[in-house]
């Protein structure tokens, strides 16, 4: 495999091994979105390392992209086959657009995906909620996506990749009608040990869905391990060093491609003049001149230990009265998923401790929290990124963690800290951050002194190793490692 993965050569490597199969890749967001704006339609692409990774693999193959319609322009925009040829201003590929009701979304996306596998899989001690209804759901819009596939590979030879955890049983759908098919699914979440994972009443029928795959790929070893181990509590022969499944004849492959981000492209982005301009606005308008500056970039999500992060600047600020007026934590924190009362509860939780923290440690204008609740431009991250003297991920429980990358590839100045959850995927490949316990409040505060008193030679050291890292496991030696392997088993 190449040293140096690109977009270039993940597009050569798919044209020169998919031959005449067709490709399809099936997610529930879609990488393209139609949408009106007074009279007209606009379109534009979600920001997603998934879109960035795979968008050359379909625009090299020519192949089918199925997803969910979600743009409010979708429909009128295809064909009277649901499709839309994209990208919107260079065709490459097809998007066929699933439609479904918001009592589907209901119970598919929000209940048993985001209400039950979600917190399942992140064992953060949010329950899962079990809901019956959520899970037939559930199999009701596995099935409307399966016979979607179908109906685009319509008897021809085809390769399929199914992204995450809102599929875990299209796989087995899509091979019961069509046994030839070569199938293969990237679950982008943790995979549980099976003592938490067999609490699901659902449990084997997840797992006899994902064997449907011939290929099944997660972030980490141990995520790989966990899997294989569900599988053969429930009876099916598992091989644990070859990470093979076999049943019924059929072989599952189970591999870790850890997933990456497009290390050039930040690296680039983070270095524009916009991004220089933006910095000095954002330092003038915080007042940040001659002040430490954290960050934390995440979803309002309850794995993300956003609370956990703020106790410990509490903690640190309470044990380290010099440099009250000194230090600032900028939040930027998306909203997400605000229909479910997990999200509901956390963003509250958040609010008060932020207010509590900046009631007992402001001064005039000094506010050692702010908070920048809104989705944010490429153009503001990058200035966020660089302006940084840290970064904070303390995921309680992650599958990768794309923002730690993120941190890293943008800082073409060798400088910044990491501070990394043990409990991110991410810390297996990043272990020159600083690692952090996020539930151990005592250690996480002592790592943010650290972290701003770190000599800078040594700050430079730990950058350089991370960014030599991220440079060469970049997202398109993840598609191209994935796309390869399932390829290969298509192969007669």
């Amino acid at each position: 495999m190449a040293a140096q993965w690109n977009k270039d050569n993940l597009y050569e490597l798919v044209r020169s091994k998919l031959g005449d199969r067709l490709f399809i890749v099936v997610s529930n967001r879609e990488p393209y979105v139609h949408t009106f704006d007074g009279g007209a339609v606009k379109w534009h692409r979600p920001v997603s390392g998934l879109t960035e990774a795979l968008d050359p693999v379909m625009r090299a193959s020519g192949g089918t992209w199925v997803a969910q319609g979600s743009g409010d322009a979708d429909r009128r925009i295809v064909d009277k086959n649901d499709r839309v040829a994209v990208p919107p201003d260079k065709p490459a590929y097809t998007l066929r657009r699933v439609w479904l009701t918001d009592e589907d979304v209901a119970g598919f996306y929000l209940g048993f995906a985001n209400s039950m596998l979600w917190p399942l899989c992140h064992i953060t001690f949010t329950p899962p909620v079990f809901n019956e209804n959520n899970w037939y759901t559930y199999q009701k819009v596995n099935r409307i996506f399966a016979e979607a596939v179908l109906e685009e590979i319509s008897g021809r030879q085809a390769v399929v990749l199914v992204q995450d955890y809102h599929f875990a049983l299209l796989s087995r759908y899509l091979k019961e009608k069509n046994p030839r098919l070569t199938v293969g699914q990237f679950w982008h979440i943790p995979w549980p040990p099976y003592e938490v994972w067999r609490t699901c009443p659902w449990h084997e029928e997840i797992l006899e869905g994902m064997l449907g795959n011939d290929l099944l790929g997660f972030h980490t070893r141990s995520f790989c391990r966990n899997f294989i181990e569900s599988v053969k509590r429930i009876g099916i022969e598992a091989d644990t060093k070859s990470f093979k499944i076999t049943r019924q004849g059929q072989s599952t492959a189970v591999a870790p491609f850890p997933i990456s981000v497009d290390f050039a492209s930040i690296n680039a982005q983070a270095g524009a003049e916009a991004v220089t301009k933006e910095m000095t606005s954002l330092r003038r308008e915080y007042q940040l001149d001659g002040k430490y500056v954290g960050i934390g970039v995440d979803r309002l999500d309850y794995t993300k230990g956003i609370p956990e992060r703020l106790r410990a600047l509490d903690r640190f600020l309470g044990a380290n009265p010099e440099y009250r007026g000194k230090i600032v934590l900028i939040e930027a924190g998306m909203p997400s998923r605000t229909e479910i009362d997990a999200y509901k509860n956390i963003s509250r939780k958040i609010d008060e401790l932020t207010e509590s923290i900046n009631a007992r440690y402001s001064a005039g204008p000094y506010r050692p929290v702010i908070t920048l609740n809104r989705q944010l431009t490429p153009v503001t991250l990058n200035a966020l990124r660089r302006l940084a003297n840290f970064c904070v991920v303390s995921s309680l429980h992650d599958g990768m963690n794309l923002v730690a990358k993120e941190f890293v590839s943008a800082r073409g100045d060798g400088d910044g800290v990491l501070i990394l959850s043990r409990f991110a995927g991410a810390a297996g490949e990043l272990s020159d951050a600083l690692l952090i316990n996020p539930f151990d409040v005592s250690e996480f505060a002592g790592k943010i002194k650290e972290a701003i008193e770190m000599p800078e030679a040594e700050r430079r050291r730990r950058m350089k190793n991370m960014r030599q890292i991220v440079a060469r496991n970049n997202i398109y030696r993840w598609g191209a490692a994935m796309v390869s392997r399932l390829i290969e088993i298509a192969e007669p």
